[in-house]
């Protein structure tokens, strides 16, 4: 992952709120999997990890990514962003950026037949 992406990722979640709290018991086959879940649906995730955690926010994080196969974005505090590209998510809004394009394309031809720019 560039700089470039990475500071772009930075900025989306900025705008999200977490989605797991990492608390006493730390890290269980549960979370891990809730985690691998949600990052197949949105790519992006925000955790949090509780004061009563006893692991540092880093190494949660790199066990996180280890096993969800992810890239950590930025570990600041008690946050912890990780990322993992989802090539199916990735054709869906292709197909609906090509299709909107289109009907862009259409209404710009409707309203300049009949004389409406």
């Amino acid at each position: 992952m560039t700089s470039k992406e990475r500071a772009g990722l930075k900025a989306q979640a900025m705008k999200l709120d977490s989605i797991f709290q990492v608390g006493k018991s730390s890290l269980t086959p549960q979370m891990i999997e809730a985690v691998k879940d949600a990052l197949r649906k949105r790519e992006l995730v925000k955790i949090s990890v509780l004061k009563n955690c006893l692991d540092e926010p880093h190494e949660i994080a790199e066990v996180l990514a280890e096993r969800t196969g992810s890239e950590i974005v930025q570990v600041i505090g008690k946050k912890i962003i990780l990322y993992k590209k989802n090539y199916e998510l990735e054709e869906k809004r292709k197909r609906a950026e090509k299709r909107e394009k289109q009907q862009k394309k259409l209404k710009k031809n409707i309203r300049h037949k009949t004389g409406r720019v």
